[in-house]
C-alpha cells in the first residue's frame, strides 16, 4: 500500500469518527431536549424515598435550577446512550472480524438491560430501606439539602447499576483466557468477600441489613456470571 493510500485511509477514518461524534452530539441533544418534558415528573421520582419534595430543603438561589438541569442533562443522556453505542459500534465494527461483531451486537444489549436492573434495584429496595434509616437515626432532624441529597440518589443508582454488569465482565474475562468456570467454582469463597467488600463500600448505610440486601442480588449474579463464563469457554475452544 502506497504512502498515498494510507494518508488518504487515515483522513477518512477522522471523516468518519468526525461524522459519528457529530451524530452522537445531535443524539444527545435531542434527548435532553425530549427529557425536558418530562423532567418535573422524574425530580419527584427521585424526591419519592424520602417522602416528597416537601421533606428537602434549597437553601441556594441556583439550586432548583441546577438539579433540573443535572436530571435533565442525565436523563437526556440515557435516552440516547443506545442511539451513540450504535454510532460506536459503526466507527469499530470495520475493523472487526464477524464473530467479534457477533460479539459486540450481543454484550451492548445484554450490558444495557444489566445496567437497567441494577439502578431500578437500587431505586425500588436500596433506597427505600437505606432512606428512613439516615434520616430517623437518633440525633437532630435531618432535612437534606436538595443538591446533595440528589447527587446521592444518582450516585447510589450509578454504582449499584455498575455493580450489576459482573456477569458481563466475567465473561469477557473468560472469552481472553483470564478466568475459567472451574475457578470461579472452586474459589467462591473469595467472591464472597469480594462481594461483601462491593456491598460495604456501595451500601449507604454500615448496617448489616442493607449490606445484605445487596449482597444477595450479587451472589445471584455471580452465579449467572458462572453460567456466562461457562458459554465463553466454549466459543473460546472452537475458537482454538
Amino acid at each position: 500500500m502506497s504512502q498515498h493510500t494510507e494518508e488518504m485511509s487515515i483522513w477518512q477514518h477522522l471523516d468518519e469518527l468526525r461524522k459519528r461524534l457529530l451524530f452522537s452530539v445531535i443524539a444527545l441533544v435531542a434527548g435532553v431536549v425530549i427529557s425536558s418534558f418530562f423532567t418535573n415528573f422524574l425530580l419527584k421520582m427521585v424526591a419519592e424515598p424520602i417522602g416528597g419534595l416537601e421533606n428537602l430543603l434549597s437553601i441556594q438561589v441556583a439550586e432548583n435550577l441546577s438539579v433540573y438541569f443535572r436530571v435533565t442533562l442525565l436523563s437526556g443522556f440515557i435516552i440516547s446512550l443506545p442511539f451513540i453505542i450504535v454510532q460506536l459500534y459503526l466507527f469499530i465494527s470495520p475493523g472487526l472480524m464477524n464473530k467479534e461483531r457477533r460479539w459486540l451486537v450481543a454484550i451492548v444489549p445484554v450490558g444495557t438491560l444489566l445496567f437497567l436492573a441494577g439502578a431500578t434495584f437500587a431505586y425500588l429496595v436500596m433506597l427505600p430501606t437505606a432512606i428512613p434509616f439516615l434520616v430517623e437515626f437518633p440525633g437532630p432532624n435531618v432535612l437534606p439539602k436538595w443538591k446533595d441529597y440528589v447527587n446521592f440518589v444518582t450516585s447510589i443508582l450509578f454504582w449499584i447499576g455498575l455493580s450489576f454488569e459482573a456477569p458481563l465482565l466475567m465473561f469477557v474475562l473468560a472469552r481472553l483466557g483470564i478466568i475459567n468456570t472451574k475457578m470461579l467454582v472452586t474459589h467462591w469463597q473469595y467472591a464472597l468477600v469480594i462481594i461483601a467488600v462491593i456491598a460495604a463500600v456501595v451500601t449507604p448505610t454500615p448496617d448489616p441489613i442493607n449490606m445484605a440486601i445487596l449482597m444477595t442480588p450479587l451472589m445471584g449474579l455471580y452465579i449467572l456470571g458462572i453460567f456466562f463464563t461457562a458459554i465463553a469457554q466454549k466459543q473460546r475452544k472452537k475458537k482454538e
